[in-house]
């Protein structure tokens, strides 16, 4: 009987991945904190102009979420795999909003005018944050095992 990513077991993991997954909690409670404060202004430029809800709600949400997807990664074990893809759902549903930016051109705070190249360079990390929370979380491992 296969697991579904929910009730995985927690396995064994390595040095490199428990640093990885600390580091990547970590990672997710400075950036929601980071929403709720100093880089609040810089994060509502990032929400899409086209999304139908309030631009400092959805700043002050997803830093909640990203405080406890940080959390969860760094204290839930039992359920890490589960964790894991949340974190990278997470962060392809922020994506959008960084596309947006590049080509809306929203200035941040300290940036009179955004540089294209700055904000694609940056659009390049996104799929690196996915990659580090199946990684870090043994969720890319688990679903390969799975299809074997």
């Amino acid at each position: 009987m296969s697991q579904d990513a929910s009730t995985a077991p927690a396995r064994p993991t390595s040095i490199r991945r428990t640093i990885g997954r600390v580091l990547l909690g970590l990672f997710l409670i400075a950036a929601g904190i980071g929403h709720l404060t100093i880089a609040r202004q810089a994060f509502q430029a990032q929400v899409p102009p086209w999304l139908p809800f309030d631009v400092d709600f959805v700043v002050v949400a997803s830093g909640i979420v990203e405080i406890a997807l940080g959390l969860a990664v760094l204290l839930i074990a039992r359920y890490r795999v589960a964790v894991g893809w949340v974190a990278a759902l997470f962060f392809l549903a922020i994506f959008p909003g960084n596309i947006s930016q590049l080509f809306v051109h929203t200035a941040t705070e300290g940036w009179v005018n955004p540089m294209a190249v700055a904000l694609g360079v940056r659009l390049l990390f996104q799929p690196l944050l996915v990659a580090w929370a199946l990684w870090s979380t043994g969720a890319w491992t688990w679903w390969r095992a799975r299809r074997s």
